[in-house]
């Protein structure tokens, strides 16, 4: 079902970064959920690469105008891309949000690419993309290559930018996004601009998107269902602590092969409507007590006693202690093993 990838985490990791068996752990690597990946998933012709997991072509030069630049310069850049047809093409654009962060995976850093990937030139910094911060629109959202971390910057500071083409497979779907703004974070016209509020690339929302179903939410856009109460552990707890409440957690599902279980990293960021903050969910979401920061199943590859966190009040992916009692629970369900 599209909708999200795997993460490609397939390893697992207690509270300290040590590596454990993956049975009955619950984590990311145990379940492994989302679209696999090809077994090859890269393939070169001349300068574009084509990801064969998403349908995506991209330069294989990570690095195209070899400096850091604003927002609006990258979006100038790539708009002359297209007047000048580089690779015989004219469909070039910045990627939004999704389509930069389809290329990350959680099984490797430095960069946060998958093995054997082909592409040159990969700074290990910030790469600006098409979409801007609802939260605030003076600034844009960008992935870090070091090890994927998503946020957002300033529109007039300097980062890098990956140009990509292509309508893909219809794996990925809309960040959400439908309106577009000018550095100073003014709405403009959207015609002509290159950012994702135009060009709105990714598979439709179904509507109604959401399905109440007992204690659970029926997200039809992936498939995947979602305790109603967005605080199941009605607390903060530790990594750790989320993991074994999950599993002793005896509520209600539609179909009785259904189990609970902590989402993966990209799991939780299907849910982010990019167009919304506080909390970056859908206009029409049915959910209740919706807090500003979740708990996954995925570990920092980049740091092993961390684990990755979805911010929803922003709708960024960043990282926490393991340790700290910091963050939420928000359950998932899948088909039980």
């Amino acid at each position: 079902m599209p909708g999200y990838l795997w993460t490609g985490q397939a390893s697992c990791y207690d509270s300290n970064g040590t590596i454990v068996p993956c049975k009955n752990s619950g984590q990311d690597g145990e379940f492994q959920a989302g679209i696999p990946w090809p077994l090859e998933r890269f393939i070169m012709n001349e300068e574009l690469v084509l990801d064969q997991l998403t349908g995506l072509q991209w330069l294989k030069n990570a690095n195209p105008a070899e400096f850091p630049v604003t927002w609006q310069e990258a979006l100038d850049y790539v708009a002359g891309m297209n007047r000048e047809e580089i690779g015989s093409r004219t469909d070039w654009r910045l990627p939004n949000r999704r389509e930069l962060r389809s290329l990350m995976t959680f099984e490797a850093r430095k960069p946060a690419l998958p093995a054997a990937h082909p592409f040159e030139n990969v700074f290990l910094g910030w790469y600006w993309t098409s979409s801007t911060a609802a939260i605030n629109p003076a600034y844009a959202w960008y992935v870090h290559m070091e090890g994927a971390r998503m946020f957002f910057g300033r529109k007039d500071q300097h980062y890098l930018f990956w140009p990509v083409c292509g309508r893909g497979r219809g794996v990925l779907p809309l960040t959400g996004q439908n309106k577009c703004f000018d550095a100073e974070g003014s709405e403009i016209s959207c015609r002509g601009t290159g950012q994702d509020g135009e060009l709105q690339m990714g598979l439709t929302w179904p509507e109604p998107r959401f399905v109440v179903k007992q204690a659970a939410v029926l997200d039809k856009l992936t498939g995947l269902y979602w305790l109603q109460d967005a605080d199941a552990g009605s607390g903060k707890m530790n990594w750790q602590e989320t993991l074994h409440h999950v599993k002793n957690l005896d509520l209600p599902l539609p179909e009785p092969s259904l189990r609970w279980r902590l989402p993966s990293i990209n799991e939780l960021e299907s849910l982010v409507d990019c167009s919304r903050h506080s909390p970056a969910l859908p206009a029409d979401h049915p959910f209740a007590n919706v807090r500003d920061v979740y708990w996954s199943s995925t570990t920092s590859f980049f740091e092993q006693a961390w684990a990755w966190a979805l911010y929803l009040h922003k709708g960024a992916t960043g990282v926490g202690f393991k340790l700290d009692r910091g963050f939420h629970l928000w359950p998932v369900a899948s088909q039980a093993e």
